[in-house]
């Protein structure tokens, strides 16, 4: 099992409606490709995880790094795992804009810093532990 976990910027910020949207395509998209994921968002950055075939994730992550809705794409972790992280979710969703962060179960630090990838090169594992600290505490 392949997985892969980049950061990207938004070229404009995204609505709620636009982000039901995206996550919509994305999760039937998934399933389709048999990819499950994590998927958060901050102040316009986007952090994602996503998992499967190699050549499938890679693929897609080509395609997504064309998509002119955001800039700045950076993978930050790639590597082989015996098992998925995210079975149960063609993609798991965190929306981080307007909240009291500290507030949240599993609350970390890292959910502080913006997803711009400048946070995270120094020690990418990192952005890995903050993606599955949502999934340990969402479900």
């Amino acid at each position: 099992m392949f997985f892969m976990i980049y950061v990207s910027s938004a070229t404009q910020p995204f609505s709620t409606e636009q982000l039901r949207d995206l996550l919509s395509v994305s999760r039937a998209n998934n399933t389709t490709l048999n990819i499950s994921g994590m998927l958060l968002y901050k102040d316009g950055n986007f952090m994602q995880s996503l998992e499967g075939e190699e050549s499938v994730v890679r693929a897609l992550y080509e395609k997504i790094s064309l998509d002119n809705r955001h800039k700045g794409t950076l993978v930050l972790l790639q590597d082989n795992v015996e098992v998925r992280q995210f079975p149960d979710w063609s993609m798991g969703f965190k929306n981080l804009d307007n909240e009291n962060n500290e507030s949240l179960p599993g609350y970390n630090e890292l959910m502080n810093y913006r997803f711009t990838g400048e946070e995270f090169s120094a020690n990418p594992t990192q952005a890995q532990k903050l993606l599955l600290s949502f999934k340990k505490n969402m479900g």
